[in-house]
């Protein structure tokens, strides 16, 4: 059986959690009657259990023999993939790649590939649902911008959501991104896009689950 792991991101805020639930149950037990107590002790065991089961942080180590697949940033649903012109850093038509999560999948970002770090910056904005075109131009964002070995540069964007309200980016330029290693977190739901070569070999479609860190999405060219 794996040991349950919790994400930094995660950790004071369910040992919080904790102690506030603790105190809505106290006066709760003492002044009502029990079976109102049992009910509330029900439901905010299932909260804490639902925030502990968000915060999760898998071990999910991934070897590849080929430096120009892409792995997937982020666990969730692909709802694009379609050329788009991205207006904030190439300025050009790029393959847009879409991952959408929802709050029931692991919100830990991992870097699609390696390379050297040539951007990382945050933007404020508004939080539509993720779901949405325009949250990729409108919402809260950050943008990470990486360059291959081979000179090739692919942009990876955090996106919050309608519930989302914290982005954390690990990223920062001048590094080097690493495979297996976090690129950030975002808080409940939200989605990951992606800015690609056009003559990037995509392996999975619209509408396809997949898991970060594990699931080979393409090919650079």
């Amino acid at each position: 059986m794996k040991k349950l792991r919790v994400h930094r991101e995660g950790r004071n805020i369910i040992i919080g959690l904790v102690f506030l639930l603790f105190a809505i149950n106290v006066p709760i037990f003492l002044y009502v009657p029990h079976w109102a107590f049992a009910i509330t002790l029900v439901l905010t065991a299932l909260l804490l259990v639902f925030v502990t089961y968000f915060f999760r942080n898998p071990v999910r180590v991934l070897e590849v023999d080929d430096p120009k697949f892409l792995i997937a940033p982020a666990d969730g649903r692909v709802v694009v993939i379609e050329p788009t012109v991205e207006n904030e850093y190439f300025h050009k038509e790029r393959l847009q790649v879409s991952i959408f999560m929802s709050p029931f999948n692991v919100h830990a970002n991992w870097y699609p590939i390696e390379g050297d770090i040539l951007v990382s910056e945050h933007q404020k904005g508004r939080h539509k649902g993720a779901w949405l075109p325009k949250s990729s131009t409108e919402n809260e964002r950050s943008l990470v911008v990486i360059e291959t070995p081979s000179k090739v540069q692919i942009a990876v964007r955090q996106i919050a959501g309608a519930m989302a309200r914290r982005i954390v980016t690990y990223a920062k330029a001048g590094n080097k991104s690493q495979r297996n290693h976090h690129l950030g977190f975002i808080k409940l739901g939200s989605r990951v896009d992606m800015y690609l070569p056009l003559d990037t070999e995509m392996f999975v479609e619209v509408g396809e689950h997949v898991r970060g860190n594990e699931t080979i999405i393409g090919r650079l060219n």
